[in-house]
């Protein structure tokens, strides 16, 4: 069979299984049959009609039935990247997802160049953010901390691939382990949908952890948390920075003012949504 047809029936599959649409389920069989037979999309176009390898076609069909069954391909590949970085994934740790770019932006634009300062990164998972942080600012001393010790391990892995040298990694539920430290910015991602949301039993999500995701009956409980600690680690003028809901803004921008934040704002991601809240400590 050629390559262009063991596609399409790929991509039919897909759709008709997952109800993705059909330039989703052609980009995801794309995708799959790439990493089956391990070369570029980009070696596809001009290699579209040549006949597959049993042995090919046997590893795009094992790949192609784990996408059936509905796991998300970034688990299924491995990977997935994230602000132009590559980095590895499991199902220890939430998929990096293109709206958090947004949080690392707003972070570097407190950060000049060249500019020594601590960073925290709470509950920072495959570390996408907190890497991030530290390859675009080499000066910065960066914190990263997880409760899990699987995906701080991931974490460690894509700080010593991607060579992020000046990356801390600890285990710590939140502040725990940081009695004493003070930083001049906190950023996290911290999990934010509702526990009894539908959405935590669609699509991908079905497969990430449950901690990563959920957060008591609003989903505000770990960043009530977040907000409320953030005032014994932040040196004054220092900056708390995270990602929330599409619907939570308001609420996020309330508990800043009320612990005692200036500057409180909200920033929208490229479709509109207000994702990152954001105040500037201020006793």
């Amino acid at each position: 069979m050629k390559l262009n047809e063991l596609r399409r029936r790929g991509a039919d599959a897909l759709a008709a299984a997952l109800g993705l649409d059909p330039r989703e389920a052609h980009l995801e069989a794309q995708i799959l049959l790439c990493h089956a037979i391990q070369q570029p999309r980009s070696w596809l176009v001009s290699h579209d009609r040549d006949p597959l390898s049993p042995e090919q076609a046997a590893a795009f069909d094992a790949l192609l039935q784990q996408r059936l069954r509905g796991e998300p391909v970034a688990y299924i590949l491995g990977e997935r990247e994230f602000y132009s970085l590559n980095f590895k994934v499991s199902p220890a740790v939430l998929i990096p997802r293109p709206e958090t770019e947004l949080l690392v932006e707003l972070t570097l634009e407190r950060i000049p160049v060249g500019h020594p300062c601590r960073v925290l990164d709470l509950g920072t998972g495959s570390g996408a953010v907190a890497i991030s942080l530290a390859l675009h600012r080499p000066r910065a001393d960066v914190t990263a901390v997880d409760q899990s010790a699987a995906a701080l391990a991931v974490a460690e892995e894509n700080a010593r691939q991607l060579g992020a040298r000046n990356l801390r990694l600890l285990p710590s539920n939140w502040y725990s382990a940081l009695a004493g430290e003070i930083f001049d910015l906190i950023v996290a991602n911290p999990p934010y949908i509702a526990a009894a949301d539908p959405h935590l039993a669609q699509g991908d999500v079905r497969f990430e952890p449950a901690a990563a995701l959920a957060s008591g009956k609003d989903g505000l409980d770990d960043i009530r948390t977040i907000v409320q600690g953030a005032a014994a680690h932040l040196k004054p003028g220092g900056w708390l920075l995270f990602e929330h809901g599409y619907d939570q803004a308001a609420a996020c921008r309330k508990l800043l003012v009320e612990a005692g934040f200036a500057q409180v704002a909200s920033a929208a991601d490229l479709a509109g949504i207000e994702r990152v809240s954001y105040g500037q400590w201020a006793p």
